[in-house]
């Protein structure tokens, strides 16, 4: 199902109407920077910019309001995207996505949960921007080929093809099936408890054997340059996590996850990836600027 905002109000424009436009797509909107950037400060600031040129709009002369604001969202955050790729370039190991808060009526939302997933995030950073924001607009809000031609300043012809493209590119690399939230739920519960008590065997017992640790410190904090791979290798990581952490269990990018705080601040959010009962991916953001505005920001709702 498409996810979308609620419709346009009709009726004559007041001084406010520009404010009420804005304020009433604005969830989309930012779903839309967040999924083409993985960055929920930079989506911000595309909000930000956004705003900014639409308050200069002559409202009398959109005929799509909800049209016109995807418009500018999908170019600022195209310009922002490159811009941020060659940031990325000169990254101190792996980058992870910022973690971003989400409710619990996300995760209800199996499309959505899946499309701002970690695992679905780096696999969207595979992709050339102008693909990645057809993709994100078509596949997971349905927009028709002429709305999403007109946002990224291409032909409706051609953005069937880069919709096809891209659409192939992340099939061949997505997670290979949608975990429910519970069954996820009763995995990260069995993880937690692992953790807390550093039992090795128990961590042993729900890794997958070829479990990946993915681990964003960002130069800043310490964390493994490289992908750790193999439950013993993971096992021993995480092992070496202190018991005086604090670890919490939140909703984070549409599914359960695990937030370790270090004298009431937030050390880690660790994101998993569950197939067939077993953690198969693990996605452990410590990099202070990826995490210093997710304990003061409002949860993203459906």
């Amino acid at each position: 199902m498409p996810h979308t905002a609620p419709e346009d109000r009709g009726g004559d424009m007041n001084p406010d109407a520009a404010t009420e436009a804005f304020l009433t797509h604005r969830n989309l909107l930012f779903t839309v920077a967040y999924e083409m950037l993985g960055s929920a400060a930079d989506a911000e600031d595309v909000l930000q910019e956004a705003w900014l040129r639409w308050v200069g709009v002559d409202l009398d002369d959109v005929r799509d309001q909800r049209a016109y604001l995807v418009r500018i969202v999908t170019r600022q955050a195209l310009s922002r995207l490159r811009t941020l790729g060659r940031r990325k370039e000169s990254y101190v190991g792996p980058w992870l996505p910022e973690p971003l808060l989400t409710s619990p009526d996300v995760a209800e939302d199996v499309e959505l949960a899946d499309s701002v997933s970690m695992a679905m995030l780096l696999v969207l950073e595979t992709l050339q921007p102008t693909e990645r924001a057809v993709f994100v607009l078509r596949e997971v809000f349905d927009l028709d080929y002429d709305e999403i031609a007109e946002a990224v300043g291409k032909s409706p012809a051609a953005v069937r093809q880069i919709a096809h493209r891209a659409r192939a590119h992340v099939a061949a690399r997505r997670p290979r099936g949608v975990v429910s939230p519970a069954e996820t739920r009763d995995a990260l519960e069995a993880f937690q408890r692992a953790v807390q008590t550093g039992d090795l065997q128990r961590l042993l017992d729900i890794l997958a054997p070829d479990v990946v640790l993915l681990a964003d410190g960002g130069g800043i904090k310490q964390a493994a340059l490289a992908p750790v791979v193999g439950a013993g290798e993971v096992s021993s990581v995480l092992g070496r996590i202190r018991p005086t952490q604090l670890v919490q269990a939140a909703h984070v990018n549409g599914y359960p996850a695990l937030v370790f705080r270090v004298d009431g601040e937030i050390d880690t959010v660790m994101a998993v990836r569950i197939e067939d009962g077993f953690i198969t991916g693990l996605y452990a953001v410590r990099n202070p600027e990826k995490l210093a505005r997710m304990g003061r920001e409002t949860a993203l709702h459906r």
